[in-house]
């Protein structure tokens, strides 16, 4: 029954949806506003204790700026991530696009034949990051990605992500895919600022708080010698993103185990710091605690 409801209901108001002009976007993402945030209240609790924990130094009107900005870009990413089924090569590129300083460092990854892991964290349209990159870039990009459990959902978001070329791994797999693929010029996208078991996570201080951070990232980097490169999605403003990149470790079987880990999340740190309303705050990111 559900099977038949989503193609029968939800997925051509999708469409519909995407089609819609932006301003008629907008619209509606401030009327989901009004429902989620006022109304709902969706993980209002969760979001609260987050931005308190994060920013102990703001007073409270601050963080109640930061929250209602929050939720009305959570609603404008939810849309805009939709908007993927139909918008144009062009329309995307001028929506999120990739900074000359950014092209540059792929370009000299591509025509060196190099192959590198992208890290980023669920901060500014990290969905449209990925169709940026692979309209822009010549390596194959491939994004690691944490099947649904809704069966139909996962399968439009499998769709949305590889619209534009990209290609997929699930996180399991993700070691020995590039293995075998480790001949292929390619970019792996790693985001990596979900939770991880607190048994095989790398502790350290991010936003004021004790956070474990998985260390696949960093591990698979050093096991294949890949050149990391940060990746974070500013936005500019409503509805526009620029692709910003830096290299962050050009040589990781040099480094000491947590270097590339603290590295990257730092920077992440810095841009949230720098634009707290466009990160994921109702995500439950602070779930574990360390075992004494």
């Amino acid at each position: 029954m559900g099977k038949i409801i989503y193609f029968i209901f939800i997925l051509p108001l999708l469409f519909i949806i995407s089609i819609l002009p932006f301003f008629i976007i907008y619209g509606i993402s401030d009327l989901m506003y009004l429902l989620i945030y006022k109304f709902l209240g969706y993980r209002k609790h969760v979001v609260r204790e987050n931005l308190k924990n994060a920013f102990p130094e703001k007073s409270e009107s601050d963080l109640k700026r930061i929250e209602k900005k929050y939720y009305h870009f959570l609603c404008d990413v939810i849309l805009e991530t939709i908007q993927t089924i139909s918008i144009s090569e062009r329309k995307m590129l001028k929506r999120c696009y990739m900074n000359d300083h950014s092209k540059k460092i792929f370009e000299e990854f591509n025509q060196q034949q190099k192959s590198c892991v992208i890290v980023l964290g669920h901060f500014g349209n990290w969905e449209w990051g990925g169709n940026t990159f692979s309209l822009t870039c010549k390596q194959q990009l491939y994004v690691l990605y944490h099947p649904l459990s809704n069966v139909q959902f996962d399968g439009l978001m499998k769709q949305l992500r590889t619209r534009f070329g990209a290609k997929l791994y699930a996180m399991k797999d993700a070691m020995r895919e590039m293995i075998k693929n480790k001949n292929e010029t390619t970019a792996t996208a790693f985001i990596a600022d979900q939770t991880p078991a607190p048994e095989t996570a790398y502790w350290m201080s991010f936003l004021n708080q004790d956070t474990p951070v998985f260390l696949g990232t960093e591990k698979i980097a050093k096991k294949l010698n890949f050149p990391v490169v940060y990746v974070s999605l500013l936005r500019k403003k409503r509805g526009y993103y620029e692709f910003n990149a830096e290299v962050i470790c050009a040589n990781p079987q040099a480094t000491i185990e947590g270097e590339i880990t603290e590295l990257h999340t730092k920077r992440l740190e810095q841009d949230i710091d720098m634009q707290p309303e466009t990160w994921l705050w109702s995500h439950r990111r602070w779930k574990h605690k360390r075992k004494v």
